[in-house]
């Protein structure tokens, strides 16, 4: 039984005198208010299963809006039954004291959430606290450095140009104020929609609490109940929206440099590339294409055919994504048409005069779009017309925390202007201490939507370095300037896995890290473990040593390419996992309790076991680097409870046990099986699969635009629940939504004679796929493993394998 699950009788007595009488209270339809003095506490229920908690005080709410939650979440609302001093859904059950104090449990009485003490007020500065368990964990808050859980940890959110942040660094460049909270396997997730410089400890300053709070804006959160924590997830994406379909192309191997000029030397790395037999889809551009740093310009003396070298990177297969920073330059009277028409359409933001705020960054002197206005985002989505008439594929939005030359801040003064044009908002102004944090969010969206105005069928590819929660919608991200360390390597997988709970299922890290240079092992590891991650990037600052995949010669480019290859063929698998993330918000990078919430027997997620390194890529495959990747030491695996099999070579592992208490010698003395030890060797990443996948593979490529040539592939792992998909499109328009798509579905069973059954359903959508064959191979530990290849007709048939 887990130790926080109290009845709901035992929860009032505890809480004596805290729940000793209710507030006086209004009911409402869909939830109640609470008054005491001069504070005033709204909960509503827009869901059976997710609150929404706002308070204030001196007898007016403030503004009802967000940039992060969608209307439609925001203002949706279900029939609540009232209770005494609360009210209760058909999941929950809400109770509130005279002083204010929340306590929320489910409706077996089972205590979620209690505030220990009534909120702090220091003029506008406010803070929450809440009870927290010994056993409680917390993930999220997106790419914060540090452990995978949050637990015992304080962080600020204020988006911060943070070059060659540590593990100890904060704040670093997004703000993304949500998390979950876990103990014995339920999970309850808490989005505080406050966009001020807001804080959160995690049992810092009090090992019995956790609190929230900010200097000024709006008490705003909202609770969203499991027990599962991919129902929060879910729920979360439901709130603030999934991250959209990407462009097929984007998750194939990207290569960029601070920067590939000239011209050549960008054709010669898309050569090499080619030569050298390494898949790639994706090159980029940093600032030193642009004339003299200005955004959306091209240095014509650096790069004097750039629509034809476009068009010639684009028959080569490969994609181009170029920087647009939103720094304008501020040159009047030069003809530099963003300044000029951004001034002439009063796009820019203000001092508190009422002059243009100006400010030094890599152009000079610039002025910075007022993104919370929506004609600004019109104009701003404009300015990509030329590079879109270009085909330019996609475009990187950097330095929008936003950065600006001035230490110590980095950024706008705090008592910069912004003007508030938006609907759903009040017409007002507002100081940049309350726009800093969605100032990227909203450069993103510009640039997306922009883009979406330009070429309406065609997926936009945004990559954005500050964000705040929702921007998900909007753009795919990266953990900004890491360095080339063992130490920002192994930061890689629990950054990622923060951003996926988080809402951005698309992220990444800058391959071989950006500031610095990698040892060539370094590299190699690298790259290995960036195939089995949503963005595969390898970046590079001014400076560094090159970092492509052969500059270390052959027997490390050789290791490179395998990885690069296995993840071309994976891309099947791949893609069908951010169809889902589409859908539903699951992340593509998942955390091992995220999967199985019940692998331990104290309900401890069991990622604190495996040092916060191992995950999982889509729901089927568990990646299992080493916790301290530059160490030739032997690691152990930590393998949920179940049947898997080695990925590579097909072995069977039979781990059916689950993992007891965190204390080694108890756990170890008491398992059926002794730990699997894994000695690491360069060129070996371990990845299992778990029983019952059925893996969708195609053929080797050198990129998406090259159409495979052979069967498609489904790699079948017996066991329970066998079950796959795969799901195609064109890769690339919007034809989908019309229906224009292929799905299927797979099945298997193990018979009591040893034979495998498959069962492959019929197509479902009229997009037709690259195979006319599937080529069916059972792994189930044996060797060699059985196929059997078969015409694809689009009807549905079962196969068998004996």
């Amino acid at each position: 039984m887990r130790t926080r699950l109290l009845s709901l009788a035992a929860l009032l007595l505890s809480c004596l005198p805290v729940l000793s009488q209710p507030a006086q209270s209004r009911p409402l339809p869909n939830g109640g208010e609470f008054s005491a003095g001069d504070s005033m506490l709204r909960v509503t229920a827009l869901r059976d299963d997710v609150l929404r908690v706002r308070m204030w005080r001196r007898g007016h709410a403030p503004e009802d809006a967000s940039w992060a939650v969608l209307p439609e979440a925001r203002t949706a609302q279900v029939n609540v039954t009232p209770t005494t001093g609360g009210f209760e859904t058909a999941t929950l059950e809400v109770t509130v004291d005279d002083k204010l104090r929340l306590a929320v449990t489910d409706r077996a009485g089972h205590l979620l959430q209690q505030d220990i003490e009534p909120v702090q007020w220091q003029g506008d500065r406010f803070r929450i606290y809440k009870r927290k368990w010994p056993n409680e964990h917390f993930f999220g808050l997106g790419d914060k450095p540090g452990p995978l859980d949050r637990a015992g940890q304080a962080f600020t959110m204020w988006n911060t140009d943070n070059f060659g942040w540590q593990e100890s660094t904060d704040p670093i460049y997004k703000s993304i104020p949500f998390f979950i909270s876990f103990t014995s396997g339920t999970a309850l997730g808490v989005l505080f929609d406050n966009t001020w410089r807001s804080f959160f400890d995690f049992g810092r300053e009090m090992p019995d609490a956790y609190s929230f709070g900010a200097p000024n804006g709006p008490i705003d959160y909202y609770l969203i109940y499991g027990p599962d924590p991919k129902k929060v997830i879910e729920t979360y994406a439901w709130l603030t929206g999934p991250t959209p379909l990407p462009p097929l192309w984007s998750l194939g191997f990207q290569q960029s440099r601070y920067t590939y000029e000239p011209e050549s030397r960008l054709t010669e790395v898309a050569d090499r590339l080619r030569a050298d037999h390494i898949p790639a889809d994706a090159l980029y551009l940093d600032i030193d294409f642009q004339q003299k740093n200005r955004p959306f310009t091209v240095d014509q003396i650096k790069f004097p055919n750039f629509s034809s070298m476009v068009s010639e990177l684009a028959r080569k297969q490969f994609h181009l994504v170029v920087i647009t920073d939103l720094h304008i330059a501020k040159v009047p009277n030069e003809g530099y048409a963003p300044y000029d028409s951004g001034t002439a359409g009063d796009h820019f933001v203000k001092n508190p005069d009422g002059s243009t705020y100006v400010g030094p960054v890599w152009p000079g002197p610039s002025v910075f779009p007022e993104f919370t206005q929506k004609a600004t985002r019109e104009w701003w989505g404009g300015l990509y017309k030329e590079f879109a008439s270009q085909k330019v594929a996609g475009f990187w939005n950097d330095m929008n925390e936003p950065a600006v030359f001035t230490y110590p801040t980095k950024t706008m003064p705090d008592d910069v202007q912004h003007r508030i044009d938006e609907p759903g908002f009040q017409k007002r102004t507002a100081t940049h201490l309350e726009i800093h944090n969605i100032y990227g969010l909203e450069n993103s969206r510009a640039t997306y939507e922009g883009l979406l105005k330009l070429q309406p069928n065609q997926r936009p590819f945004v990559l954005t370095r500050a964000s705040y929660a929702g921007g998900q919608r909007y753009a795919a991200t990266w953990t900004g300037d890491n360095s080339s360390t063992w130490n920002h390597l192994r930061q890689t997988v629990p950054q990622l896995l923060n951003l996926g709970l988080s809402g951005f299922s698309l992220s990444g890290a800058d391959v071989g890290g950006f500031a610095g240079s990698p040892s060539p092992d370094l590299l190699t590891r690298w790259l290995q473990l960036a195939a089995f991650q949503p963005i595969d990037r390898d970046h590079a600052a001014k400076g560094t040593r090159d970092h492509e995949p052969w500059v270390d010669g052959p027997q490390h480019e050789t290791i490179r390419r395998r990885y690069i290859e296995e993840r071309y063929r994976l891309l099947p698998y791949l893609y069908t996992a951010a169809e889902e993330t589409s859908h539903d918000g699951m992340p593509i990078m998942r955390p091992l309790f995220l999967e199985f919430p019940h692998a331990t027997t104290d309900g401890h997620p069991m990622d604190l076991d495996a040092g916060g390194g191992e995950y999982m890529f889509g729901a089927n495959l568990l990646i299992a680097p080493s916790p301290s990747p530059e160490e030739v030491a032997p690691y152990e695996l930590h393998l949920p409870s179940g049947i898997w099999y080695d990925y590579w070579t097909g072995e069977k592992l039979d781990r059916r046990t689950k993992t007891a208490a965190r204390d080694l010698e108890i756990r170890d003395a008491a398992a059926a099986t002794k730990p699997i030890m894994i000695t690491p060797k360069l060129e070996e990443l371990p990845v299992y699969v778990r029983e019952g996948s059925i893996l969708p593979l195609a053929p080797l490529t050198q990129s998406t635009e090259e159409k495979p040539q052979g069967p498609l592939t489904l790699r079948v792992y017996p066991g329970e629940h066998c079950n796959g998909s795969i799901y195609q499109d064109d890769g690339t328009s919007f034809a989908y939504r019309n229906g224009h798509s292929l799905r299927m579905s797979f099945t298997c069973e193990q018979q009591s004679n040893g034979q495998v059954r498959v069962h492959i359903g019929a197509h479902e959508g009229d997009y037709r796929p690259w195979w006319h064959e599937i080529r069916v191979e059972v792994n189930d530990g044996t060797t060699p493993a059985k196929t059997r290849t078969i015409e694809d007709a689009g009807r549905g048939m079962d196969v068998a394998l004996q």
